[in-house]
């Protein structure tokens, strides 16, 4: 069992009490958040580190001076507000509320729990004023709350904090001007310009050139600071108060990682910041801890105050699956392979390089890669460009923010009657630890509803490669591969060779009392387990079936796999409405079939929190899938 340290709330107030010049005890609240941000992290398994450091230091002053110590705001203004509009800082944030008392401190213990803190801010959670995490909607957001409160005699003083990655997402850019012209000088963006994104330099990525004069250009007040010197940020935020109707923008020079040397930018030899997302192992965890409460000792001695007193509390080891499946490096390989026959195979990502598997492709075929960015329009467009030109692009990002936000460009896309594929990682309901703005549990109806287009999930590394060669060349439609990006113990086999055919599952357990149909390795090696449950405790033997398929289905195929069948039992990581299981509801309806039928799916926005509480809330676990399909065949015998 791991040893974790964390400082409680007496250390916080002791700290705070001290006299003191307030940046200098400002730089020392901020480290003691960093100590309690990364516990966090640890003990939830996952979150950013990177971020959430080169951002503590700016929020730090925000909420002991300018959001939560404003007691008596003047007559006609609200208590200022703050929110981060990249979301990823959660940790930091969470940090402060509980080290000032906003939060019950408790909560530390509970990050990326059911119950507990959301890993990306969500409203439920006081201090939290607005959902993020989706990147780009925060300045919008801003605007939306100022106007409110002016349509209302008020003003509202709204700080947002934004990353310079996130400066990639054309809404920010749309949002600009219209601040201007409305003169909402209630508006205070600090761009925590820690230079790196998630995969690299911003720079390299996808350079934003002068940020000072864009933002300028737009009719914004400007400045400039070290964003790791409080005195620099206040001495501005002073100044900005005597310019009451003009938006200001602060450019605060930030180090991703700060405050822990080794975790301080990318090191030397790496292309890769290795700290934007999970947690450390426990010796690196002990290193940055150790580094963190030195310094802070450091300063407290120099108050003529004792050391900080850590509390320890065990925790037990994550448990993750050893050999499991990955679907994600499966698709590395396969992609390959398949760009190694075609050289028209042209591969876009937007910043997720690692999370999708494509630092193999881009090492092998760097002129057939395009990193374009936190841009998830702009790239789609630009797949759509290079098939209009006769190449083959593979189109990439993370469920949830390739189904959404460049929609309306997938569908232009489908118009033109080219060939695309799309990629989308990270589908489904897990992991839960991000939360619901990672959850991709609607991207099947978005994705499905695509004329033209054949959407497919995997569920075992043996498929990954047929099915994307099919995507790629086995039929003339664009395509969407649906990617579930977690390790999973996979408990069946898929028969070898494994040859799909459009339309038709194949089933990995047989039974002769009903059918469980589904596709992914999350679901189906929950509906295996229940299955073999059931025919130990009840007697139940119901076959299971991978259908791969999820907006396409041979009639003909699901009547000879129905037929004499007693009951049909649809799953789908993903809400109901849209997905493959009302596709297979609708067929069942349209042959005639009179069998009863259990469909479970997600049916209310996607709680956070790890893996196996997820599934349990939502019903999709192994136990309570036996459950409920014992109590439906039980009513069905009635």
């Amino acid at each position: 069992m791991m040893t974790l340290r964390y400082l409680p709330r007496s250390e916080f107030e002791r700290a705070g009490s001290a006299p003191g010049d307030s940046y200098a005890l400002a730089k020392l609240f901020a480290d003691m958040c960093r100590a309690n941000a990364i516990y966090m992290i640890m003990r939830a398994g996952s979150g950013h580190i990177g971020t959430t450091f080169s951002s503590l230091d700016i929020v730090s002053w925000l909420h002991l001076h300018e959001v939560g110590a404003v007691v008596d705001p003047p007559e006609g203004s609200r208590h200022p507000i703050y929110f981060s509009s990249k979301g990823h800082d959660a940790p930091g944030l969470y940090a402060v509320l509980t080290a000032i008392g906003r939060l019950d401190f408790e909560l530390i213990h509970a990050l990326r729990q059911l119950g507990g803190l959301p890993g990306h801010p969500d409203v439920s959670i006081p201090g939290s004023v607005t959902n993020t995490g989706s990147l780009g909607m925060g300045i919008s957001k801003a605007k939306g709350m100022v106007e409110a409160a002016r349509l209302q005699g008020q003003r509202l003083p709204t700080f947002v904090l934004t990353g310079d990655g996130e400066l990639q997402e054309g809404q920010i850019w749309e949002s600009l001007q219209g601040a201007a012209n409305r003169r909402l000088g209630e508006i205070t963006v600090i761009v925590d310009h820690n230079k790196i994104q998630s995969d690299g330099w911003v720079s390299k990525v996808s350079n934003p050139g002068d940020l000072e004069a864009k933002f300028a250009a737009f009719g914004w007040d400007v400045a400039r600071c070290d964003g790791h010197e409080p005195e620099a940020l206040a001495s501005i935020l002073r100044r900005a108060r005597s310019e009451l109707d003009v938006p200001l923008v602060v450019i605060a020079d930030t180090v991703k990682g700060k405050g822990v040397s080794f975790m301080e930018g990318i090191a030397e030899g790496e292309q890769l910041y290795g700290f934007h997302s999970g947690a450390p192992n426990i010796d690196v965890f002990n290193r940055a801890v150790d580094e963190l409460l030195d310094r802070c000792d450091a300063r407290l001695d120099e108050l003529g105050l004792e050391p900080l007193r850590a509390e320890l509390v065990g925790v037990p080891d994550r448990r993750e699956p050893v050999g499991g499946h990955r679907l994600v490096s499966a698709y590395s390989r396969a992609l390959c392979e398949q760009a190694e026959l075609d050289n028209r195979i042209v591969v876009l990502d937007a910043d997720l390089v690692l999370d999708c598997g494509l630092i193999p492709f881009a090492e092998r075929f760097p002129d057939r890669f395009v990193e374009c960015g936190i841009a998830e329009q702009d790239m789609v467009s630009q797949a759509g460009g290079m098939a209009l030109e006769g190449l083959l692009p593979v189109v990439h990002s993370f469920a949830c923010f390739l189904s959404a936000r460049p929609a309306e460009q997938v569908y232009t896309n489908a118009t033109e009657r080219t060939k695309i594929v799309y990629v989308g990682s990270l589908a489904g309901l897990v992991p839960g630890g991000p939360g619901h703005s990672h959850q991709a549990v609607s991207d099947i109806s978005r994705f499905g509803a695509v004329p033209g287009l054949v959407a497919v999930e995997p569920s075992h590394e043996d498929a990954v490669g047929p099915l994307l060669d099919l995507c790629l060349r086995g039929f003339p439609q664009s395509a969407y591969l649906r990617l579930v990006s977690v390790p999973v113990d996979v408990p069946f086999a898929l028969p070898y060779p494994y040859v799909p055919t459009l339309g038709r599952g194949t089933t990995i357990r047989e039974g002769g009392d009903g059918v469980i149909l589904g596709a992914g390795p999350v679901l189906l090696s929950e509906a295996f387990a229940a299955a073999h449950a059931l025919t130990a405790d009840a007697g139940l033997d119901l076959r299971v079936v991978d259908l791969p398929w999820l907006n396409h289905l041979d009639a003909d195929w699901l009547a000879a796999e129905t037929d004499g069948t007693g009951l049909v039992v649809v799953l789908d990581n993903h809400f109901s409405k849209g997905g493959q299981g009302q596709m297979v509801l609708a067929a069942l309806a349209s042959i005639g079939a009179r069998i009863p039928v259990m469909q479970r799916a997600v049916e209310s926005v996607p709680v956070c929190g790890r893996n196996d509480e997820v599934l349990r809330f939502h019903r999709l676990d192994r136990r309570s899938l036996a459950q409920d399909i014992l109590l439906v065949a039980e009513q069905s015998v009635r």
